[in-house]
This record gives structure tokens, C-alpha cells and sequence, in this order.
């Protein structure tokens, strides 16, 4: 797409220079169905307006009382969380600015706050070297303006980047796995269980330090499978790197497994679960550099559950993305089967259908269940 990007909002596709803004003058109504490829490529069917500055990373917020009203959060690294709707408008009042670095996000429910069932959007903020907490869908802080991060290290080993929550199904109990620009191999990661902290806000405990690193490797995309219990994060020069996520398993100081060892042109980024039933779906990891996604299958191969071989790799004209999340939720009828969305270096985020992504070799969720 040489000079030209395709933006599809609510069925209108409109044209616009990559390096420059929308031109509400030149549109032209067609069906959003007909934008989904140009010969290999796979186009996205929305195109959010740009952020501020420079987008990094998305979270999917799934309305459980209308699908519909789902809410895609985008971080700004000028300093701000951007909240899109489905057709990718922004949505001034649930946009937060003012903020320092802020890198990655995601989001949980359910988190009891003041005995409430409460969920939370929480991000990455590296220059304040702080973990931010919001309540969801209002995005107002329960942080007391934002939580330390790797507290007593040097700066250089601070700067807090990376981040995914998990939620332990034996007890609920909710932890914060969080990345950082710089760390040694073995402690890269730090775990946190986050807890009401009795006065409306949140309090962090770090619970351990874990997670190998390349020689020369950084590590900032990390996703967690709640259900089936496994960290997974982009050793970016090395590869995907498989831990449990419960910290007190008694073997969850050993790494499982590395895959995506090979393939990849560049770092390894983004990486998001697009979970089926009985413990199956697939894990997709963005090749920044080659403008593509690599699958692999999240629930191993046959008697080895550990083993992840690539299965498909699929080119967009998302650019040099650098994060991603997926549902399996049907929030409205331009994804039957599920929503992915990946930030682009334009200052965007771009939306695809899961149908697309998947093609005929994949398979697609029967119909995703919100929370």
C-alpha cells in the first residue's frame, strides 16, 4: 500500500496519507467486507484515529452487558491511555493524559475493590518508573497516582516496559507479571499480587523475580493463559519463552520451553492467546520487522504440551507492530469468530477480524463468551 493506507470505519472506507491524517472530503461508501486483502496482504477493517504521539500496545475491555459498547484501550507513549470505540473513534472522556512513558496494558475483571467486583485497565509507565491502575469502563485512577516498580534497583535496571495480568483460578487471587527495558537473566521479570489495599485504591506485593534473557536480549511482550496456568514472554532476539504462572508451583522457577526460535527477521513483539475451547486456540506473536504475525498452537502437540511449531504466519499491512490482544467475543457482526487488534507505527491501531486471520487453516472460536 506505497503512500496510501485503507481505513474502514462502520463500512466507509476512507483514504488517507500514512503520514498524515484523515481527509474526511475524500470517502467512499462500500461494504467494510471488500478491504480485507491486497494480493497477500491482509487489511485491517478498522483503522482507529492516530494518538498523540506514538502508539505501543492494546487491550481489548469487553462489555458484559453490550458486546457493542466494548471499549479498545491504546497506549501513547507521549504519556497517555487512549480509549477507542469498535468503529475506532477516540473517546475523549475515558482518555487519560498526562502521564509519563507509558508502554504496555491490560486489563482483568472482577477485581474486588472495596468488597465490589471491580475491573481494572493497569499500564506500564517507564519513565516514572510506575505500575497505573484504572477503573474500568470510567478509566479514573484507584493508584494514588501510580505504584513504584522493581523498587530498590538501580535506575538503568528500572523502567518498567512490559506487563500482563493473571488471575489464579484456584483462589482468584490477582498478580501483575512486569517486564523493563534492562535485567539481569534469571530476574528479568517481577510478579506482583495486587490486593485492595483497605482505603479504595491498590497495593502491590512482589511475590518473585524469574524469567531467562539472551545475551544481549530485552524482553517486553508478555501474555499470560489464565486456564491453563503459563507465563509466555519475547526473549525479542531469541525467542518465546514458556514459564508457570502460579509463583508458588513448585517448579515455577523452570523454564518450559523456547519456541519461535527461528523465521523471525527481527524482535519478536507482541504476543496474545486466542483461546478456544478444552484448553486449544493458538498463540500469535508479531515479527515487527517483517510486518507479519507468527501462530503457534497453545496447546502444544500430542502428548507434548510444551511443544509450540509454528503453524501460519500472516502478512498485514499493520506496520511494525509492536503489541497485540484478541477475543474470541463476538462484539459485533464484522468479527464472528473474534476481534484482533495491533498497534501500528503510524500512530494507530488496526482491528481484524479473526475470520480473516484464521482463513481456512485455522479454527475459530463458536462463539466467544464475555466476562
Amino acid at each position: 500500500m506505497s503512500g496510501l493506507c485503507v481505513l474502514a470505519l462502520a463500512g466507509i472506507m476512507t483514504i488517507m496519507s500514512c503520514s498524515g491524517g484523515t481527509s474526511p472530503a475524500d470517502t467512499t461508501t462500500v461494504p467494510a467486507t471488500t478491504a480485507k486483502r491486497a494480493g497477500e496482504v491482509l487489511i485491517p477493517i478498522v483503522i482507529t484515529e492516530p494518538v498523540g504521539k506514538d502508539s505501543d500496545d492494546p487491550a481489548i475491555w469487553l462489555n458484559p452487558d453490550d458486546p457493542a459498547q466494548s471499549l479498545i484501550l491504546g497506549t501513547d507513549k507521549g504519556g497517555s491511555i487512549y480509549a477507542f470505540d469498535l468503529n475506532g473513534r477516540i473517546i475523549p472522556d475515558k482518555t487519560v493524559t498526562g502521564m509519563g512513558r507509558i508502554n504496555n496494558i491490560d486489563v482483568e475483571y472482577g477485581f474486588v475493590l472495596g468488597g465490589v467486583p471491580t475491573d481494572i485497565a493497569v499500564a506500564t509507565d517507564r519513565n516514572g518508573n510506575l505500575i497505573r491502575i484504572f477503573r474500568l469502563p470510567e478509566m479514573t485512577p484507584i493508584d494514588n497516582g501510580g505504584i513504584e516498580a522493581f523498587e530498590g534497583q538501580t535506575p538503568e535496571l528500572r523502567r518498567p516496559m512490559g506487563l500482563t495480568l493473571y488471575k489464579r483460578s484456584s483462589d482468584g487471587a490477582l498478580f501483575a507479571v512486569v517486564s523493563r527495558k534492562a535485567g539481569p537473566s534469571g530476574g528479568y521479570l517481577w510478579q506482583y499480587l495486587i490486593e485492595d489495599d483497605g482505603a479504595g485504591a491498590v497495593k502491590f506485593t512482589k511475590v518473585r523475580e524469574f524469567g531467562a534473557v539472551s545475551d544481549g536480549g530485552e524482553i517486553e511482550a508478555v501474555v499470560v493463559d489464565d486456564e491453563l496456568g503459563y507465563i509466555y514472554y519475547c526473549d525479542e532476539n531469541a525467542g518465546i519463552r514458556k514459564y508457570l504462572a502460579d509463583p508458588d508451583a513448585p517448579a515455577a522457577a523452570e523454564e518450559l520451553a523456547i519456541f519461535g526460535t527461528e523465521g523471525f527477521l527481527e524482535d519478536r513483539e507482541g504476543i496474545s492467546i486466542y483461546e478456544i475451547n478444552n484448553g486449544t486456540g493458538y498463540i500469535i506473536v508479531s515479527d515487527q520487522a517483517a510486518n507479519q504475525f507468527h501462530i503457534f498452537p497453545r496447546d502444544g502437540e500430542p502428548g507434548n504440551p510444551h511443544s509450540h511449531p509454528q503453524i501460519k504466519v500472516v502478512r498485514t499491512s499493520t506496520n511494525n507492530s509492536d503489541g497485540n490482544d484478541v477475543t474470541t467475543a463476538v462484539v459485533d457482526e464484522r468479527f464472528p469468530s473474534g476481534l484482533f487488534v495491533a498497534m501500528s507505527d503510524d500512530g494507530t491501531f488496526q482491528y481484524y477480524s479473526w475470520d480473516d486471520i484464521a482463513g481456512n487453516d485455522l479454527r475459530k472460536a463458536p462463539g466467544g463468551v464475555v466476562p
